[in-house]
């Protein structure tokens, strides 16, 4: 980071922390009008990367106290700890989602391959559950990454403009005291980690708030029963006590949720996300079950009318008339807000325990490993540049994934780059674990076209990665980012 970008980011700091104390203990009415003129400003200083409409939204949400979404934002102010909303801002909405992507958009053309904007990394393979069905369980329960090449990862990807990483496993919080030690010395990135829950306790809370860049993403399956077939019995209450020491620290925490046949209502259910939001539960991910490894079960997929009730349904939760206030996203539905499939490096990648860099937490398959390649070599790697080739997969965008929807192109793509299985337990080859999607990728596109010709979509049509830079290289932050980029 140079001289003028830390100077930059300290007034940043200093404003963020100055906003939250100006609209910090106002009443919802006084936050409002202080609101609207934060909008103003945020309008001046980003404007050329969003469209005027935008900001006009926010501010018409504004002028009414009672919307769900000013009643969201103001819980976050009531709930969150100073300094993790501090960072979450800083970090997450300044370096990352501001200063980040015009990097990396930028160097995404200097450099010719995809660059993301979020990595997921696992420190361990270990994890003190058994889980049914888990794909990271495929790895086995003995790979480690080191802190140093953890370390490393978060250095090279800082040069690419990469300032958000996500830990997945395994359970990360196994390595608990290197998370909070990475978090701490690379202390302009946001983190967040995906947990079971069940390994938090009030020391690491406290040690979390202190560096006020970590976030948490719980897995939790449905009420005790359902959560407990699967997870293991009591886990349901080890993971609501967490939940509760989270807000009783004031850490920013949510849910991630794996929908299958046998829980699809359960998870989406007025009861259950009722109890997500009285926990403190400020999101939600959720994402169809992917039938991988030897012994996955292709029946707990989702059936097409399963999935299509998830497609109306995480979109009346997160409507602005159903009241419930709490984020929610669907990875495979909400395709049309990310223009498909997001992996491969377009959006994210993934790094296994093993140092294996593979496109998809979900996509096995590799030919480069962090511990032999640069970052920059990872992403380059032939499986990259035939997702970075043919993305997206499908132009209907509830038929993104290149495994579950399109089978046919992950098994091409995995044929022609020579990618191997990442797999040291039970390797799985390609076209057995593609055979398992052919079936589901058939029975769900009639459904899928359906609704994809049935409303106008949020998000324009991008044909390849050609389009994006044309976009990006068409705005006076793009054209100045790339010549930062290269040198000029």
């Amino acid at each position: 980071m140079s001289i003028k970008d830390k100077a930059e980011r300290a007034a940043v700091d200093a404003a963020v922390c100055g906003l939250l104390k100006y609209v910090g203990n106002d009443t919802p009415e006084d936050r409002a009008q202080k609101l609207q003129k934060i909008v103003d400003l945020a309008q001046k200083i980003m404007g050329d990367g969003y469209q005027a409409s935008t900001f006009d939204t926010v501010r018409k949400m504004l002028k009414d106290p009672e919307n769900k979404w000013v009643r969201f934002f103001n819980s976050m102010l009531d709930d969150v700890n100073f300094n993790v909303a501090r960072y979450q801002i800083l970090n997450l909405a300044y370096q990352a989602a501001v200063c980040g992507t015009r990097e990396i958009r930028a160097n995404r053309i200097k450099y010719g391959c995809n660059i993301p904007w979020l990595i997921l990394l696992d420190p361990t393979s270990a994890c003190n559950l058994q889980c049914t069905g888990c794909w990271a369980a495929e790895y086995g329960h003995k790979l480690n990454l080191s802190f140093e090449e953890m370390d490393q990862i978060v250095t090279q990807g800082k040069e690419l403009g990469i300032y958000f990483y996500m830990f997945t496993g395994g359970e990360p919080l196994v390595r608990r005291e290197d998370i909070i030690r990475l978090c701490r010395k690379h202390h302009e990135c946001a983190f967040s980690t995906y947990t079971n829950g069940t390994l938090i306790d009030e020391e690491f809370c406290k040690k979390a708030v202190e560096v006020g860049n970590l976030s948490f993403s719980i897995s939790v399956e449905g009420f005790e029963e359902t959560n407990d077939s699967r997870r293991g019995k009591g886990t349901f209450a080890r993971i609501m006590h967490g939940m509760d020491l989270l807000k009783q620290y004031g850490l920013l925490f949510g849910v991630s949720i794996c929908y299958t046949s046998k829980n699809v209502e359960t998870v989406v259910s007025d009861e259950f996300i009722d109890l997500l939001i009285e926990k403190g539960c400020k999101y939600g991910w959720y994402f169809n079950y992917m039938p991988v490894g030897n012994d996955a079960d292709p029946s707990l997929i989702a059936t097409p009318a399963q999935r299509e009730y998830m497609y109306h349904r995480i979109r009346e939760i997160r409507g602005w008339e159903s009241g419930k206030q709490i984020f929610v996203m669907d990875f495979q539905n909400d395709g049309e807000y990310v223009g498909g499939c997001i992996a491969g490096g377009r959006n994210y990648f993934h790094i296994n325990a093993n140092g294996d860099a593979e496109p998809c937490v979900f996509v096995h398959y590799s030919s480069a490993n962090i511990r032999r390649d640069s970052l920059l070599d990872c992403l380059r790697q032939p499986l990259f540049m035939a997702y970075r080739d043919n993305q997206p997969f499908n132009d209907n965008h509830l038929r993104p994934c290149p495994m579950l929807e399109n089978p046919e192109a992950l098994q091409r793509m995995v044929e022609e780059t020579g990618a191997h299985s990442t797999d040291l337990e039970a390797p799985e080859d390609v076209h057995a674990l593609c055979g398992k999607c052919q079936a589901y990728a058939d029975a769900w596109a009639p459904t899928a076209e359906k609704l994809w010709d049935s409303k106008e979509h949020f998000a324009p049509k991008y044909d390849n990665h050609k389009d994006r830079q044309r976009e990006f290289l068409d705005t006076k932050i793009g054209q100045k980012a790339y010549k930062k980029a290269m040198g000029n």
